[in-house]
């Protein structure tokens, strides 16, 4: 039997008994869909008669192609510009943390002026929608901050439309450094860490906005990374204490070059994704409720990076995103980071294969060889196809719906029963316009990916005839336009 048949023929009575919800109106979003009867046979391996099988599932779960306002927009990505940023930028001469912050000409402070320039023309393009921050604090003495030094970030907001609102972050860190990461005179360029990304972030800005979105953008280039990520510290620090719900970050950290210059070949269609999977804020609690129903594959920041794959791995991109199943590279991090700490889904971008000759090293000629961070070795047809990657997955996610809330797995079994090979999903309906309602998705257990959707309706709760034991059950939400959600994975109730 199809997925499309078991789900028409749900029937209300299991749907009440299985207490999924409160009552309502058949597909309004109080009332629960049963998705076959509960009086079905079970077959030999274990499935309910008539469930959809891993495999089988009518509805595909594939990728999200561009439509045609997304397709324009990448299309107007600018290599040139990219490189004119990196270059005005590396004039800065140093954009060290502990630089001069009122030289006109040099220094971290002369850097952070031009940016916060470069946001304010931007803004003044989008009819209100996007406003500038100057978002400065003193950071105490420490063991990379000899004394308390103020850093800036600059902050550009573009307002969006939903009814509750909900925030996409990106992010690029506007201070270098070389060798002795306390040499705040010596010049440091910084053209690939992190020029590259400071100037893919003003470029999305540029291109957003004078467009208007549901979810609410956030264009910041932050300081203090190569210190101890300061400023983004301070900034995921702020926004969770007003309570901004933030639904993912993008940290675009060293994306400027395709080859490593080490004799390797170049990689110019591929970006490193980096996505934690036990959330870094995980509690006890929630330690000990994953250690029994798995789920350490499942943390928000893996269905962000899933979502990233759906949207912007295709043509107008050219670029392939290698998601690599780790917080950031071995031992090390960078301002996403900064949000995991805070509870909040965020992953780092990162050119294929670094070369350490370019990074955080002082500018010489050594035996031949040129170190530094120098422009010549970027690549800005590569930076503008990471550009766009950011810029596709940042559109789907402001365009679509929210991820789903208040997403739950009911375990209570009926009285005398230790368990039931049926499987009751709960949610809160979410208020987005053009909401058309909700899709499950599953997956082996061991499946890297989302590989079946079953189309529910716009409920609130939904009892499938699938045992809980055997796959991963997710959550997404679609609109009218058919612009689907990031995947929410259920708590235990």
């Amino acid at each position: 039997m199809s997925t499309a048949a078991v789900l028409s023929g749900a029937n209300a009575a299991t749907a009440a008994a299985a207490s999924a919800g409160p009552a309502g109106p058949a597909g309004s979003a109080g009332s629960a869909v049963s998705a076959a009867s509960a009086t079905s046979a079970a077959p030999d391996n274990g499935q309910i008669a008539g469930a959809p099988r891993i495999g089988q599932s009518p509805i595909g779960v594939g990728r999200q192609k561009p439509g045609k306002d997304l397709r324009e927009l990448l299309a107007r990505i600018d290599p040139a510009r990219l490189e004119a940023t990196v270059h005005k930028l590396v004039s800065f001469g140093t954009r060290h943390t502990l630089s001069s912050q009122t030289d006109p000409a040099r220094g971290i402070g002369a850097a952070t002026d031009w940016v916060a320039a470069q946001l304010q023309e931007i803004a003044a393009t989008s009819g209100g929608r996007m406003t500038v921050e100057r978002q400065s604090f003193v950071q105490p003495a420490g063991p990379r901050i000899p004394v308390p030094t103020t850093i800036t970030n600059v902050i550009a907001t573009l307002k969006g439309t939903a009814a509750t609102e909900r925030v996409y972050v990106v992010t690029g860190h506007l201070d270098s450094r070389v060798t002795d990461v306390l040499n705040a005179t010596a010049d440091a360029p910084g053209a690939d860490d992190d020029a590259s990304g400071v100037a893919a972030v003003l470029e999305m800005a540029r291109l957003f906005a004078t467009r208007a979105f549901p979810g609410t953008l956030v264009f910041a280039t932050v300081a203090g990374e190569e210190q101890g990520l300061f400023g983004s510290a301070f900034m995921a620090a702020q926004m969770k204490a007003a309570g901004v719900d933030v639904q993912g970050m993008f940290s675009n950290d060293i994306v400027g070059a395709s080859s490593a210059w080490d004799g390797t070949v170049p990689d110019p269609h591929t970006v490193r994704l980096f996505v934690e999977g036990v959330p870094t804020s995980e509690t006890p609690a929630q330690t000990a409720v994953r250690q029994s129903v798995g789920g350490e594959n499942d943390g928000p920041s893996r269905q962000l990076a899933r979502f990233a794959q759906d949207v912007a791995v295709n043509d107008a991109t050219d670029l392939d995103i290698r998601v690599v199943w780790r917080r950031d590279r071995y031992l090390r991090g960078s301002d996403h980071v900064s949000f995991l700490q805070q509870g909040y889904p965020a992953a780092r971008f990162t050119e294929p294969r670094e070369n350490f000759d370019h990074e955080h090293q002082d500018v010489r000629v050594e035996n031949g060889v040129q170190f530094g961070d120098l422009a010549e070795f970027c690549d800005f047809r590569y930076l503008a196809r990471v550009t766009r990657v950011n810029a596709a997955t940042l559109w789907s996610l402001a365009a679509g719906p929210g991820t789903p809330k208040g997403f739950v797995i009911l375990t209570t079994p009926p009285p005398g029963f230790s368990g039931v090979n049926t499987t009751t999903l709960n949610w809160t309906r979410g208020d987005d316009a053009g909401l058309a309602g909700y899709e499950v998705v599953l997956r082996e257990t061991t499946s890297p990916v989302w590989t079946e959707a079953l189309a529910v309706g716009d409920v609130a709760a939904v009892t499938l005839p699938i045992a809980k034991d055997n796959v991963q059950f997710g959550l997404r939400a679609v609109d009218v336009n058919g612009l689907r959600s990031p995947v929410a994975f259920p708590n235990v109730a």
